[in-house]
C-alpha cells in the first residue's frame, strides 16, 4: 500500500505545523485518505504511542490501514465513549471526526473528559465537516487542546462575546440565547495557521452522485394511523397501547415513524406496522448487492425478518461476502466505506442535513464515476418534505414540520380536552 502524492505532501505540512503549534486540523473530504495522512503524519512526528478516537463502524478500516504501512508506532483505537476506560500513556492523539466534540455553548461530557486527559498532548484532528451545525463549534474542538489558539479565552461564553453575534431565540414562552451566528472571518484569522483543506477535486475525483425516488404505496393501516394522530393526536391498539403525539415533535416523531412502518408505543415499546418498504426493496434490488441506511430500530427488524440471511450489520462481512448490509443513519454516515455496493438504498430520511450530505458519501471512491443512490419514499408521505429541505442544507424542524402539514396549534394547545375524552373512551 502506497501513499498518494498528495497525502505524502499533506502529512509532511501536517507535521510542520503539528511541531510548531503542538495541533494540527486536517479538514479532508471524504474519501481523500485523512486517515492515512493522519498516521503518516503521526510517523514523522515520531510518536511511538498513538490513541486514535473513531467510531466503532470504523475500527477495522483503521486498523487495516495500520496494518499494512507497518508503521513504528503502537496504536489503539477507542471510541469517544470508552475514554473513561483508557488509562494507558501516550504521546499523541488522534480524535476522527472531531466535530462530534463540539457541542456548544456548553461542551458534551466527551470534550470535558477528552481535556481532562489528553489537553496536554500533541494532537491531530480530523473532519470532512467540521463544523455542521455552526462555526461557534471551533472553539470547543480546539479547547480540546491546551494550545489552542483561543487559549485565553477560559469558557465558550467569554470567547462569545469577541467571535459571535449573539441573537436572541424565542422559544414559546421562553426565550435563550441563540450563539449560532459566528463571525468565520475573524475566527479564519486565528485558526488558520492550524488547519490544512482537502477536497474531492484536489484529489482528482470525477464521480457523480445521481439521486432517484421511488415512490411505495404503503399499506391501508399506515395513512389510517396518520390520520387519526393528526386528527386526535391519539391511537389505542386493541391490547391498550398508545401512539400519543400530544406535543409537536411528538406528532412530528410518529408520523415519521408510521410512513415507514413503524411506530413507539407510549409504554416504550416498538413494533413493525408495514412491510411495504422492505418488501419493495427484497423485490427491486434481489440481483445487486447494495448498502442500506435506516432511521429507526424496527425498520433494521422489518428489513431482517423480510431479508433474513442476505442482511447483515457488520461491515467486514458485507465486504467479505455477497450479504447487503444496513446500518443506521447517524451512526454509519461517517468513517466508513460502503464502497462494495452497487447502490445506495435509503429506507428512511433524517431530518439532519448532516445526515445526508455525509451519508451519500459512502459510495464515493476516487476511480469510481457513478453513484447511484435509491430513496424509498411512502405515497403521500413525509420523506420527500424531509428531502426537500436538507437538499437546501437545512435541518426538517418542528416550525417546518408544521408549516407542511398546516398545523397551527401552540405547545400548550396539545394537551387539549379531546385527548382526555379519547382515553376516558
Amino acid at each position: 500500500m502506497k501513499l498518494r502524492d498528495y497525502q505524502i505532501k499533506l502529512s509532511n505540512e501536517a507535521t510542520e505545523i503539528l511541531r510548531q503549534k503542538q495541533i494540527v486540523c486536517l479538514c479532508m473530504e471524504v474519501r481523500t485518505g485523512k486517515t492515512l495522512t493522519a498516521l503518516q503524519t503521526a510517523q514523522n512526528y515520531g510518536a511511538k504511542s498513538i490513541l486514535f478516537v473513531t467510531k466503532i463502524k470504523a475500527f477495522s478500516s483503521i486498523q487495516w490501514d495500520y496494518d499494512q504501512m507497518e508503521y513504528d508506532f503502537k496504536l489503539n483505537i477507542i471510541n469517544k465513549e470508552s475514554l473513561h476506560k483508557i488509562d494507558d500513556n501516550f504521546d499523541l492523539v488522534i480524535y476522527d471526526e472531531f466535530h462530534g466534540f463540539a457541542a456548544y455553548p456548553k461542551p458534551s461530557v466527551y470534550q470535558k473528559l477528552a481535556r481532562q486527559k489528553y489537553s496536554h498532548l500533541p494532537m491531530i484532528l480530523l473532519s470532512g465537516t467540521p463544523t455542521p451545525e455552526s462555526h461557534s463549534q471551533w472553539y470547543h474542538s480546539f479547547q480540546l487542546s491546551d494550545n489552542s489558539p483561543f487559549k485565553e479565552y477560559s469558557n465558550f461564553y467569554k470567547w462569545a462575546k469577541d467571535f459571535v453575534n449573539v441573537k436572541i431565540k424565542h422559544l414559546g414562552y421562553a426565550q435563550v440565547n441563540d450563539y449560532s451566528d459566528a463571525d468565520i472571518i475573524h475566527i479564519n484569522r486565528r485558526i488558520k495557521y492550524y488547519v490544512l483543506t482537502f477536497t474531492q477535486k484536489e484529489a482528482g475525483f470525477t464521480s457523480t452522485v445521481n439521486e432517484m425516488m421511488l415512490e411505495v404505496e404503503m399499506k391501508p393501516i399506515t395513512y389510517q394511523l396518520v390520520e387519526r394522530l393528526k386528527r386526535d393526536l391519539v391511537v389505542k391498539n386493541s391490547q391498550g397501547q398508545l401512539i400519543l403525539a400530544d406535543t409537536g415533535v411528538k406528532l412530528q416523531q410518529k408520523i415519521h415513524q408510521l410512513f415507514s412502518g413503524t411506530c413507539k408505543f407510549e409504554d416504550g415499546t416498538s413494533k413493525v406496522i408495514d412491510y411495504s418498504k422492505a418488501e419493495y426493496i427484497r423485490a427491486n434490488f434481489a440481483e445487486h448487492k447494495i448498502g442500506i441506511f435506516y432511521k429507526f430500530k424496527e425498520e433494521w427488524n422489518a428489513l431482517k425478518e423480510t431479508l433474513a440471511d442476505k442482511l447483515t450489520n457488520n461491515l467486514d462481512e458485507f465486504n467479505s461476502t455477497d450479504k447487503w448490509i444496513a446500518l443506521q443513519i447517524t451512526s454509519g454516515r461517517e468513517g466508513i466505506s460502503l464502497k462494495a455496493a452497487k447502490y445506495l438504498v435509503y429506507y428512511n430520511i433524517d431530518f439532519s442535513a448532516v445526515s445526508y450530505w455525509q451519508s451519500r458519501d459512502r459510495l464515493t471512491t476516487m476511480d469510481r464515476k457513478e453513484n447511484d443512490i435509491f430513496w424509498i419514499f411512502a405515497k403521500g408521505g413525509i420523506e420527500e418534505k424531509i428531502y426537500r429541505t436538507v437538499l437546501n442544507k437545512k435541518d426538517y424542524t418542528l416550525n417546518i414540520f408544521k408549516n407542511d402539514y398546516g398545523i397551527k396549534n401552540s405547545k400548550e394547545d396539545y394537551n387539549t380536552t379531546r385527548i382526555q375524552r379519547f382515553l376516558r373512551g
